[in-house]
């Protein structure tokens, strides 16, 4: 089984989304992106929730891409000459038509906000 970056929870009607990688910033990986998506999908199949909250554990809500992998980060190597291959393009608009299509107007931490396209 895969880590899990993500937690799911559902109270009075919210649905709580929170990144789960305290320990590096919540730093944004290829498998939080998939586990975001697949709890979008779960909120948006559960009749009952009515608003979703993403946040982040720890001190930090997402110090932004995981960039511990080095220059292999982003899978520049598996990529052609046309950029980004299918399923990871797919996967990304995926992500970022989820946040628009709930209606998430904002991602706050402390002073900071950042509008869904910072996520997508």
């Amino acid at each position: 089984d895969a880590p899990r970056h993500i937690r799911y929870h559902v109270a009075d009607r919210v649905a709580t989304i929170t990144l789960d990688r305290p320990d590096k910033l919540n730093a944004f990986t290829r498998l939080m992106r998939d586990q975001l998506i697949a709890a979008f999908g779960q909120a948006d199949a559960d009749d009952d929730v009515r608003a979703v909250i993403v946040t982040g554990a720890g001190r930090g809500f997402c110090a932004g891409a995981d960039l511990s992998a080095g220059a292999s980060s982003f899978g520049y190597a598996k990529r052609d000459d046309a950029g980004l291959e299918g399923g990871e393009e797919r996967a990304w608009r995926t992500l970022s038509k989820r946040v628009r299509d709930r209606g998430i107007l904002a991602v706050t931490f402390e002073d900071a906000i950042a509008s869904p396209a910072d996520i997508g």
